[in-house]
């Protein structure tokens, strides 16, 4: 049988599938019958290998990995990894690994919470590529989808937490909550040395996190039961828990007034589901609000990813970390969504950095936004309802059994006195199908969610002890001072899409406005935007992986400790290091903790004035920024006319700081797309100094089988596993970000036990080492439900799969350069006139010439149906293109086509046929609705919305004109705006 394929232009010819040489086209069929899995992962054919290499100039592939890859970096052996298996082999063997694990009823709570994924989201947003394979919403005229999504989030978060902006959520509750202390330091006026006050009542991986991130930056972290009273001494802040750790819920307006009153501010970390009942932060006067959005329909998959929420009050909205959509106009003066430049990439202002975040949660914030948009407030109150009424039916219960609860005032969660016999109950409920908190030998906790049940709350009191009567108390419940009053989600988004009918097809216009790896190649430089398999993905919705708390028995989480083992130990063999922590669930996290570990290092053997970390001028912002937020003090290093790494000033910056040199920070291939020479001389210059060498991995899609940074001079590096390794970016979030290093900087790596041993899970949890830095994330293993997916991708490529997609990355940037560059030049390369796995094009000449930008090429792009690669990094005026491994010859061409016709059309600016105001260019996107009505441009519409090559059949219809980002950055707002407003997007 003959299956008909999609057209091919016409020079393009059916591949013949004789291999071009072993690595890229080996056909042999796996033990299933089917071709391997690289033979999909990898686009180009072998024929379109052939086709590629002759426009390369080279004979083969590895000649060009021989041509474009330094030899001394070169590794001496192929990857020591199971060979390749084929889909079917590969769900099996992570269906064993899943069926160890041992999933209960979790009433553990700590931040953690069962829920109901209602099914609709589910198949339309998380398994949806629409959402998880869209990129940062950076291009806003083909992300207003996803902003709007967003923008729900922000008015669900504002609204419950009653304070005036939230941003587009966070990576979790911990994280959160370093950054609000952070963000309040630089608020308050008091002195230096001034305290942050963390309540007891805290959660204890909140508090973990808060320490690990004030220790490095010189901040004074003090934990005290401020029932008692603020303590005594200068304070720049304070953080509650609403409901605490304990489950309590308390009134602590006056406790912030007299916060207020002296000099500090005050962050309230609150549960969003209670806040549907219960008094908000913001009506107590706080100032800031963290939390996490996880029960909003988010799997607990074994810690994260979640996406966690701040929000601030008025006159702090400059402040917020992270990204910030707000509403603008387009050409037209249409509202319009975007991202607000001075919020979206904090890390830009390198070492002034007051925040290295440079990513968010945005599929997770997308998934609990529109989870609200289901329920609607009355059905979130009726949810928060339901857990409270089980909560006080299962508190009356264990009372009548004869036991004493520690709390009254509550909402979810109950302590129970068992003196003694603590251990004996958590034993007999995990028995019973449940898992219990244990707070201690004495109490016992129990967390009630939305899928506790009757039969639950009766199967969990009958694994307690009876006592001799029923033991009274006061009135279980939330105190009547503290009933919420005030309205939330009045916005009419919150109330219109009732049926299932409705809510899928606002789902479908919302993924319709986009663009993303569905519809078309997203060729982002540094940013690796692939192919995110099926077979990958499919696994984050088991249950065995979904619905597991992060603080279970480690005997309940084999699997998922089995699996995290071995994808630790197959990181280390890829990037020659001895170890691995998951920990850091992105890689600003990771290289964080990366820092941390070099800072502990010197520290450890006495070097505590080692505190200069060498920074490249070309280095990406979160580079400086992650060094300021480790404590260390930043200094630049030149570069070179060609990119590189300036040897001459780099020995001037080591001479220069001598004893105080802790680090450099290098991107490797370099920020400008090439394999530098060099690399092995700088990290030799800086151990010879007692400095350690980090290797930022955000580029290790060059490397995977070819150079490994543990062996050609690195200590530690961070690893994105949502570039490299295949976790899609899911619209700007989730990623994990682990951090990997050599034998002496192991020990510092994250500590895994984050709640002080207080859960039923961390028996035998620990840190990695006695001077471990503390954890850098909320949960054990940071995202653990999303390790899955680079797991699965390990195991379908095997190390053959893995040499062959990076010979095809290498393949497909040299191909792009070489086909563009008579048009535009290349502006980096290397030895042999080669590129890494992405290039630059300059378009400084051109706009110098004829004042057309890398916007209006960006925009130009968006009609031919493309997604615009990155914009003026790492060198203004630039654009940074990486087509990766798993876009076809057909696609490839196509995107070069496009950039070819874009450079005719400056062409007929220069040749003064138009203006650059009046040229396709500038009019760019081009929206359906400017096809009727008057059209006063020089140009036809067809060429606007059909421009050289692009047919009907393959049309995307931005949903608005180009947007003005001035305007926005001057107008911020954070709820919804009228519905009346945006009828027309």
């Amino acid at each position: 049988m003959t299956l008909p394929v999609d057209p091919q232009p016409a020079d393009h010819q059916p591949a013949d599938h004789q291999p071009a040489d072993d690595q890229l086209a080996d056909l042999r069929p796996g033990t299933s019958g089917a071709a391997p899995f690289a033979d999909r992962h990898v686009g180009p054919s072998a024929d379109d290998v052939r086709r590629m290499l002759a426009l390369v100039g080279q004979p083969s592939l590895e000649a060009l990995v021989d041509a474009a890859v330094p030899a001394g970096i070169r590794t001496h052996r192929p990857l020591d990894l199971p060979a390749a298996g084929s889909e079917r082999e590969v769900t099996e063997r992570l269906r064993a690994l899943a069926d160890r694990n041992t999933v209960r009823r979790s009433m553990i709570g700590l931040g953690y919470s069962g829920t109901v994924l209602p099914p609709v989201i589910r198949r339309n947003v998380l398994e949806d590529p629409s959402w998880y394979t869209a990129y940062t919403p950076y291009q806003p005229e083909i992300s207003q989808g996803r902003l709007e999504a967003l923008l729900n989030f922000q008015t669900v978060v504002a609204d419950l937490t009653g304070l005036a902006l939230a941003n587009a959520s966070m990576l979790d509750e911990a994280t959160a909550a370093a950054e609000a202390m952070t963000l309040v330091r630089r608020a308050s006026r008091a002195p230096r040395d001034a305290a942050f006050v963390v309540d007891a009542d805290v959660l204890p991986q909140t508090l973990a996190v808060l320490r690990t991130r004030a220790e490095a930056i010189g901040m004074r972290v003090v934990v005290h039961d401020t029932r008692d009273g603020l303590p005594e001494g200068d304070l720049f802040g304070l953080l509650l828990q609403q409901p605490g750790a304990s489950g309590l819920v308390r009134d602590d307006e006056a406790l912030v007034r007299e916060a207020h009153d002296r000099g500090a501010l005050v962050v309230v970390a609150a549960d969003l589901l209670a806040l549907t009942l219960l008094r908000p932060p913001g009506e107590v006067s706080a100032d800031v609000a963290v939390g996490t959005s996880q029960r909003f329909g988010v799997p607990m998959g074994g810690g994260g990813p979640h996406a966690g929420y701040i929000a601030v009050r008025e006159g702090l909205q400059r402040t917020l970390p992270g990204r910030l959509v707000g509403v603008s106009k387009d050409a037209d003066g249409h509202p319009a969504y975007r991202l607000a430049l001075q919020t979206r990439e904090q890390h830009i202002r390198r070492e002034k950095a007051t925040s290295n975040i440079c990513t968010a949660q945005v599929l997770l914030a997308v998934i609990a936004s529109m989870y609200a948009v289901h329920h609607g407030p009355d059905g979130l109150r009726r949810i928060a309802r339901t857990v409270h009424e089980r909560t006080l039916d299962l508190g009356r219960a264990l009372r009548a059994r004869g036991l004493e609860l520690v709390h009254a005032d509550v909402f979810d969660t109950v302590l129970v006195r068992v003196p003694g016999r603590a251990d004996e109950v958590v034993a007999a409920a995990r028995e019973a199908g449940y898992w219990l908190r244990r707070v201690d030998g004495d109490v016992v906790g129990l967390t009630c969610d939305e899928t506790t049940t009757p039969a639950d709350v009766d199967a969990v009191v009958a694994c307690f002890p009876a006592g001799p009567e029923p033991v009274g108390g006061p009135e279980l419940g939330l105190p009547a001072a503290l009933h919420r009053t005030s309205d939330y989600l009045t916005h009419p988004v919150f109330a219109v899409h009732r049926s299932e009918t409705a809510m899928l097809r606002y789902l479908k216009r919302l993924s319709d406005a986009d663009y993303a790896l569905d519809r078309g190649m997203i060729p982002l430089g540094s940013c690796t935007m692939k192919l995110n398999a099926t077979a990958e993905m499919e696994p984050i919705s088991w249950p065995a992986f979904a619905d597991v708390h992060p603080f279970a028995p480690a005997e309940d989480l084999a699997g998922t400790r089995a699996l995290a083992a071995e994808l630790e130990s197959q990181l280390a063999e890829v990037t020659g290091y001895d170890a691995v922590s998951l920990q850091p669930n992105a890689g600003s996290q990771g290289e964080l903790a990366g820092l941390l570990a070099i800072r502990a290092y010197h520290r450890s053997r006495g070097d505590e004035a080692r505190d200069v970390c060498l920074i490249p001028t070309s280095a990406h912002g979160t580079n400086a920024a992650s060094a300021v937020m480790a404590g260390l003090r930043v200094v630049t290093v030149a570069t070179t006319g060609t990119g590189d790494v300036d040897l001459e000033d780099l020995d001037a910056k080591i001479a220069q700081h001598g004893e105080r040199l802790a680090a450099v920070m290098v991107t490797y291939p370099s920020t400008h797309g090439v394999f530098e020479a060099g690399i092995t001389r700088v990290c030799e210059a800086v151990h010879a100094a007692g400095g350690q060498v980090y290797v930022d991995g955000a580029n290790l899609n060059a490397l995977v089988g070819v150079a490994k940074p543990g062996e050609f001079g690195a200590d530690v590096s961070h690893l994105n596993l949502h570039k490299t390794f295949c976790i899609p970016h899911g619209g700007g979030g989730p990623g994990v970000g682990p951090v990997a290093a050599r034998a002496h900087l192991a020990p510092f790596l994250p500590a895994a036990d984050v709640t002080g041993g207080t859960s039923a899970g961390t028996s035998d949890a620990g840190g990695t080492g006695p001077g471990g830095v503390g954890p850098v994330s909320g949960a054990p293993l940071g995202s653990a439900g999303i390790l899955p997916i680079s797991w699965t991708y390990l195991a379908l490529m095997g190390p053959d799969g893995l040499l062959r997609a990076t010979q095809a990355a290498l393949l497909t940037a040299n191909y792009v350069a070489a086909r563009l560059r008579e048009h535009y030049p290349v502006l980096y390369t290397g030895e042999g006139g080669l590129v890494a796995h992405e290039c630059i094009l300059d378009l400084r000449p051109l706009t110098a010439a004829t004042g057309v930008t890398v916007d209006d090429v960006a925009k130009r792009l968006v009609d031919f149906g493309f997604h615009a690669p990155t914009m003026s990094f790492p060198v203004a005026g630039t654009l940074m293109v990486e087509p990766t491994e798993s876009e076809d010859l057909a696609e490839l061409d196509r995107f070069c086509d496009a950039m070819v016709a874009i450079r005719a059309e400056v062409a007929e600016v220069e040749e003064g046929r138009w203006s650059v105001e009046d040229s396709p260019l500038r009019g760019a996107p081009h929206t359906a609705a400017m096809l009727v009505g008057e059209w006063d441009r020089p140009y036809d519409r067809s060429r606007a919305v059909y421009p050289a090559g692009v047919t009907p059949q393959r049309k995307y219809w931005p949903p608005v004109r180009r947007i003005d980002g001035a305007y926005g950055d001057r107008n911020l707002v954070c709820s919804c705006p009228p519905v009346e407003e945006l009828a027309g997007l």
